[in-house]
C-alpha cells in the first residue's frame, strides 16, 4: 500500500490511519533516511491509539513509551544498536509480551528480530513530500 503527502501533518495522519487497524503485540519496522519522517508517522501512530503523551524521538533514550492509549506504544530508535542481541539486552521479548505495538527505527540494524514486522518505508520526495510504503499488513485487509 502506498500513501502521498504533503505535509508533517498528512504524515500523521496515515500513521493514525494506519494505528486504528493494529491489535495488541504489532510490529512497525520503519526505514527511511535521517529526517524522513518516521517520528512524524509514529506520532500519528500514538494518535490513532489514543495516547495523549507527546511523541518525541528516542534517540538517546532507546525506547519511550506512551501509556495512556487503547494499547502501550513502545517507540524505539535502533540507531545506535549494532545488533539484534543488544536488543534483546535491552528487554525487546518483555516489550512484545505486554501487548502493546512495538514501532521501530533503523529497523534495519535489528532486522533478525523483527519477523513478520508492518514494514513501513518512507521516502523524501522532496521538502515536505513522502511516500509512503506499508507492506506486510495482512491484518489491515
Amino acid at each position: 500500500m502506498d500513501f502521498l503527502t504533503h505535509s508533517p501533518e498528512e504524515t500523521e495522519k496515515t500513521g493514525a490511519e494506519l494505528a486504528r487497524t493494529l491489535s495488541p503485540g504489532a510490529v512497525i519496522a520503519f526505514r527511511g533516511d535521517l529526517g524522513a519522517g518516521k517520528t512524524a508517522f509514529t506520532r500519528g501512530l500514538a494518535r490513532g491509539l489514543g495516547c495523549r503523551e507527546t511523541v518525541t524521538s528516542p534517540t538517546y533514550t532507546i525506547v519511550n513509551e506512551y501509556l495512556s492509549g487503547r494499547m502501550p506504544l513502545f517507540h524505539f530508535d535502533m540507531y545506535r544498536l549494532s545488533s539484534s542481541d543488544e536488543l534483546f539486552d535491552i528487554g525487546w521479548e518483555d516489550y512484545l509480551e505486554r501487548g502493546g505495538v512495538c514501532a521501530v527505527e533503523w529497523s534495519e540494524n535489528v532486522a533478525d528480530a523483527l519477523d513478520g514486522a508492518i514494514t513501513v518505508t518512507i521516502e523524501k520526495l522532496g521538502e515536505d513530500c513522502r511516500k509512503i510504503t506499508v507492506e506486510g499488513a495482512d491484518a489491515l485487509c
